[in-house]
Formats: C-alpha cells, sequence, structure tokens
C-alpha cells in the first residue's frame, strides 16, 4: 500500500541548485471521513484547517517553507509563479525561485513533477486524458524552454491504470486525433471486456519521451489510484480527497 515516495535530483549544470520532490498517498495527513487523511484539495470539501495543515506537510517534505498549488481545469495553461498561493484556472505551474514547493494534485489523473537542465526551472502539472489530446505537458516543456532551459528529469505521481478506465470509443478517437503515434500506442490499451481504456500515465511517459527527457530519467512514483488503497481515486470512490506531487528547488 502507497504511503510516500520522496527524493533529491542533483543539479545538472554548475551553479544549480537540488531539487527535492515528494508524491503523496491518502495517509498521513489530518483529514478525517472520505477524506481521510492528506487530503490537499481546498475543493473537495473538507476542512479548511484540515487541508492547510496536510499542505503544510507536504511543504515541509519537498524541502520548502512556501507552496504554491494549482486549482487545475483539465486544460493546457501554465503559469509562472514566484509566490506562495492557489492559482486557478491552470494546469501547470513554473517556477525559478528557489524554497517555493509547486505542487500538481489528483485523483486519478496524473500530476507530474518536472526539472529544467539549467538547474534553476521546476514545474509541476496536472494531466488527465483531456490534457493529453490538450498537450499540457507539452505546454510546460515550452514555457521551460522560453526560459532556457529543457525538461532532464520528471517524476510521476499515481494515476488510473488503462485497465481500470474503460472509455467510450470516442473518447479514445480523441486521444488518437490528438497525440502522436508513440503517444497513442502507449495511452490506448485493451480492457478486459474489450472496451478501450485510456493509461494517461503511460502516454505522459511516451510525451515526455517526444520532448527529450531520458527514459531512465523518468521516475513513476506510485501506481495504480484504483488498484491501490493507499491512494485517492475519484473513479473508485466518488467523494475522496487528492494526492499530489510537489517539487522544490533547494535554498542551500
Amino acid at each position: 500500500m502507497f504511503v510516500l515516495a520522496a527524493g533529491v535530483i542533483d543539479p545538472p549544470t554548475a551553479g544549480g541548485r537540488p531539487v527535492r520532490w515528494a508524491a503523496t498517498g491518502r495517509w498521513g495527513g489530518s483529514s478525517v471521513g472520505p477524506y481521510t487523511s492528506l487530503n490537499l484539495a481546498g475543493y473537495v470539501g473538507d476542512g479548511e484547517p484540515s487541508v492547510l495543515a496536510n499542505r503544510s506537510r507536504v511543504t515541509g517534505w519537498a524541502g520548502a517553507s512556501r507552496l504554491a498549488v494549482m486549482d487545475a481545469v483539465h486544460g493546457a495553461d501554465v503559469a509562472d509563479v514566484d509566490e506562495a498561493g492557489v492559482v486557478a484556472g491552470v494546469d501547470g505551474l513554473v517556477t525559478q525561485a528557489s524554497d517555493l514547493a509547486l505542487v500538481a494534485l489528483g485523483a486519478d489523473c496524473v500530476p507530474v513533477a518536472l526539472v529544467g537542465s539549467d538547474g534553476r526551472t521546476i514545474a509541476a502539472v496536472h494531466c488527465g486524458w483531456r490534457g493529453l489530446v490538450a498537450d499540457v505537458v507539452g505546454a510546460a516543456a515550452r514555457r521551460m524552454a522560453a526560459l532556457g532551459t529543457s525538461v532532464t528529469h520528471a517524476v510521476l505521481g499515481g494515476s488510473v491504470c488503462g485497465r481500470c478506465y474503460p472509455v467510450p470509443p470516442a473518447r479514445s478517437d480523441e486521444v488518437r486525433a490528438a497525440c502522436s503515434a508513440d503517444v497513442t500506442r502507449a495511452a490506448i490499451v485493451t480492457c478486459a471486456d474489450g472496451q478501450p481504456g485510456i493509461d494517461v500515465g503511460r502516454g505522459v511517459g511516451a510525451r515526455l519521451v517526444e520532448l527529450g527527457v531520458p527514459r531512465e530519467a523518468i521516475h513513476v512514483a506510485a501506481g495504480c489510484t484504483v488498484e491501490d488503497a493507499g491512494l485517492f481515486s475519484y473513479r473508485r470512490d466518488g467523494l475522496t480527497g487528492r494526492q499530489g506531487i510537489a517539487i522544490a528547488r533547494m535554498a542551500s
């Protein structure tokens, strides 16, 4: 059962700072009821004191003292941030600030952390099947490129696997129409009943490879949200919390 995964990525360039990341599950927090216990979302009905306490814990696990989190909308807009707070209406956050944890949430969608080649730039991305179609991961990589850096490492949190996410054929057709052949091959699976399924995590991995990230530099920190009781899953439970991935450039 998943609880927590964390790690440090050394800077790829001289003068850069190490990056610390933490991928959370549902355990280790202060929320109760269907949000038990490490819910990080403020929009699902959980009490604000519990959410803030949980976010504070995750901020510390990421080696930071400040946190910026997105309220995602299943699109491809990416925001530059250098201050703590909640950023609404975007599915990606990018920063060059130190001591600021960027957080992407999910409860079946994929939370993604990205590290830039300059030793300064990091990003957090939320990607569901709509984000795969809209290419939110590519949008985040392009924003990082505009800041003069490329993606060298990525960490993916837990997400629903393809066999647990059967979809209507029309939805898988949208993925095929919008995504490359490599991403489509990775993302579209056949479920046990013959219905197509979408494995967004595998699709994100394939897209990252297209963007030049080495396969060995893509780390999947957790498994299927539906299959693992240590992870929140909207598809499995309905009313539930959100786990996330946090990434921060260490100040010292």
